[in-house]
């Protein structure tokens, strides 16, 4: 597809997962910072030793009434605070458009400092903090994404191409322990490759929790997604953690693709246990970790899904410049356009 229909095809699928994402999940689109300030504690920090940090800024004002911002890295915490703004209540929620920058990245093929994604939340009941319903609502992000690829191939049917197989109808689930045990001599991303090409499409369980051999599968905040719950695999093993990430095979790329990170969020208990295993209690201080603590806050389930990623995956691209606008070195738009890939500028 030339950059004219490519531009077309994004719009196509974006519609399209935005309307259908809303209808399963019975969510509404709502307006979401890019930038907040630095007191209200609800921007995200991403990982738990605190690496990636965000853009930070004066506002001067009047010089009287001066405030400190920061650009949103994903609107996470934000996102459970407008639950509660916006009256939403159990089995309801919202969904954004979002734009973020994460200055930390390593600009490569499916990286960018510029991150846009469909950041999603939804109130849920206590009984429903469980495997069972966190697996029910990955199943229905997975029905958006398999229709959105029907939706695109049938309006360009130019995508088309047996080089390039279609999503598979469902895809497995497995706990971050469990592809410790298949893998147990191959580093995390290794592994996650490993197990994409037996299955193209996979939802690992446990993202943060410290697993066997002493190292968590990947490091993941403690203030918003579960990942301490004790909980049972399907074969009855302990396991722990309520969130997750889904990973497909890039037939392009050849190469391992998350789609969307995402999880149970944090109560009261697990919140307080998160920040005490990785040494963060002094987070209690702001007002969004209180309001948690003081039960506040809706509880909920929420993610963020990479809009460029999916776009990227849908449209058969190869590099994530090639649908969506950021920075990229000169010697990877070298790079791009000797093989005719036509990275946006």
């Amino acid at each position: 597809m030339n950059p004219k229909e490519t531009q077309q095809a994004i719009f196509a699928a974006k519609n399209y997962v935005e309307e259908n994402l809303c209808r399963k999940l019975n969510l509404m689109m709502v307006t979401v910072p890019l930038i907040v300030d630095v007191e209200s504690g609800v921007n995200d920090y991403l990982d738990r030793d605190g690496s990636r940090t965000p853009i930070q800024f004066h506002i001067a004002n009047d010089n009287k009434h001066p405030i400190d911002a920061q650009v949103v890295q994903a609107a996470t915490k934000w996102k459970r605070v407008a639950l509660q703004r916006f009256g939403m209540t159990p089995g309801e929620g919202l969904c954004t458009d979002m734009r973020a920058v994460r200055k930390d990245y390593f600009l490569d093929h499916d990286h960018s400092a510029y991150v846009d994604q469909w950041d999603w939340e939804k109130s849920i009941t206590a009984d429903q903090r469980n495997l069972d319903y966190l697996k029910a609502t990955v199943r229905a992000i997975w029905q958006v994404l398999v229709g959105a690829e029907r939706h695109v191939l049938k309006l360009f049917p130019k995508l088309a191409d047996s080089r390039y197989p279609n999503l598979p109808e469902d895809l497995r689930f497995l706990h971050a322990e469990d592809l410790l045990d298949m893998f147990p001599d191959l580093p995390r991303k290794r592994r996650e490759t490993a197990i994409l090409q037996k299955y193209p499409a996979v939802f690992i369980i446990g993202i943060g929790w410290t697993l066997k051999d002493g190292y968590p599968h990947e490091m993941r905040a403690a203030d918003y997604d579960d990942w301490v719950t004790e909980t049972r695999s399907d074969a009855g093993r302990p396991t722990n953690g309520l969130n997750g990430d889904m990973l497909v095979w890039n037939p392009v790329t050849e190469r391992r693709h998350e789609m969307t990170s995402m999880g149970i969020r944090v109560n009261a208990a697990t919140l307080r246990r998160q920040l005490e295993i990785t040494g963060q209690l002094d987070f209690l201080k702001y007002p969004y970790h209180q309001a948690i603590l003081n039960d506040q806050l809706p509880l909920s389930i929420g993610g963020g899904i990479g809009q460029s990623r999916t776009l990227m995956l849908l449209l058969r691209k190869a590099h994530l410049g090639e649908v969506s606008v950021s920075v990229w070195p000169k010697i990877l738009k070298d790079m791009c356009a000797a093989r005719d890939i036509h990275v946006l500028e």
